[in-house]
């Protein structure tokens, strides 16, 4: 057996008061449910996820920098830094492995000042207005593409369950 591939999660300001700051734009799952859902998810995935929450810009830096030195895959919300915070898209451009940009919301959607964000050009990928389902697809991909570069798989398929695949059926 492959040993769990390990993942950060990493998500900035504000990120801790899920639940409670605006559910009507982020949702009503806590910071804590969803990082319990994420492991859970990683498990089932082949990867050990270790989320995280900063409102403090140095631990974010310095959680970056401990990705790019052990050549972790991450997955950053920046939140509000996002738009502003050259000292983090410096941080994430440093990283080695895999790194996916995750917005709750649809930032393209919303003010004018949140639909920039000078991490985007530094990642592999951004989901944005998928809910935490955005940090899952991120999980699938992180472990896909280790399948892949592993010989495992040759293309990405979604799960399917034996009550909706056809092959199944008498």
């Amino acid at each position: 057996m492959v040993d769990p591939q390990p993942v950060l999660v990493l998500n900035g300001p504000n990120l801790g008061r899920l639940g409670r700051r605006q559910p009507e734009v982020y949702g009503r799952r806590t910071h804590d449910d969803i990082a319990e859902s994420l492991v859970r998810r990683g498990e089932e995935l082949g990867l050990s996820v270790d989320v995280r929450q900063t409102d403090s810009e140095a631990y974010m830096i310095s959680w970056l920098h401990e990705a790019a030195d052990q050549e972790l895959p991450v997955i950053i919300n920046p939140a509000a830094w996002s738009h502003y915070n050259i000292a983090i898209a410096d941080a994430v451009a440093q990283c080695t492995a895999d790194v996916y940009e995750v917005h709750l919301s649809n930032i393209h959607a919303r003010e004018e000042f949140r639909r920039h964000s000078v991490v985007s050009p530094y990642v592999n990928g951004v989901l944005v207005g998928l809910g935490t389902d955005g940090y899952e697809l991120a999980l699938a991909v992180i472990a896909w593409r280790r399948q892949r570069s592993e010989g495992q798989v040759h293309q990405l398929r979604p799960p399917v369950s034996p009550v909706d695949d056809p092959a199944s059926s008498d």
